[in-house]
């Protein structure tokens, strides 16, 4: 993975976390906070999305898939905190 992927992955994460948050909270994480959820986010539906045996195309697909992920973590810490 060369600098560029890596910036661009990181930017997606952000922007990913900050989304997912604005959807679940109304406010986001701050920036670390937005790329963490974002990263985990993505993989957790993509193993979501893979489980279904749904396919997502392009780079679009892949931010709904990521945002969709990154809810579904949000919820699920929110659930734990709670218990």
């Amino acid at each position: 993975m060369d600098i560029i992927s890596l910036i661009v992955f990181l930017a997606v994460g952000a922007l990913v976390g900050w989304l997912a948050g604005v959807i679940v909270k109304g406010r986001g994480f701050g920036v670390v906070g937005n790329i963490v959820v974002g990263v985990v986010g993505a993989v957790l539906g993509g193993f979501v999305f893979g489980f279904l045996g749904i396919t997502t195309g392009g780079f679009l697909g892949s931010i709904v898939m990521a945002t969709i992920g990154s809810v579904i973590l949000i919820v699920l810490i929110g659930l734990v905190k709670k218990a």
